[in-house]
């Protein structure tokens, strides 16, 4: 996994432990969402990711967008880690 990836997945794990505004629904879904990409990457490490993979980060950028930019932000830099290896 590239640097730069593994970076935004530790800063987006922070983040997580960092905002108790959070609702345990809420965090369960985003660390849901980093196994599912970690899953991915060390399944198919050059492949493309599945459709729910991409489909989901881009909800989750829009579900947070609002009520927690910060993770947005990490959210849409974990997406573009992964369009920049070509996933």
């Amino acid at each position: 996994m590239p640097e730069n990836l593994q970076r935004h997945l530790q800063e987006l794990r922070d983040q997580l432990a960092q905002n108790p505004s959070m609702s345990a629904d809420e965090r369960a879904r985003m660390s849901s969402l980093i196994q599912e990409i970690e899953l991915q990457l060390a399944r198919d490490a050059g492949g493309a990711p599945s459709d729910s993979l991409v489909d989901g980060l881009n909800l989750a950028v829009e579900r947070f967008e609002a009520q927690h930019p910060a993770l947005a932000v990490t959210l849409r830099n974990i997406l573009q880690s992964l369009a920049n290896m070509g996933i």
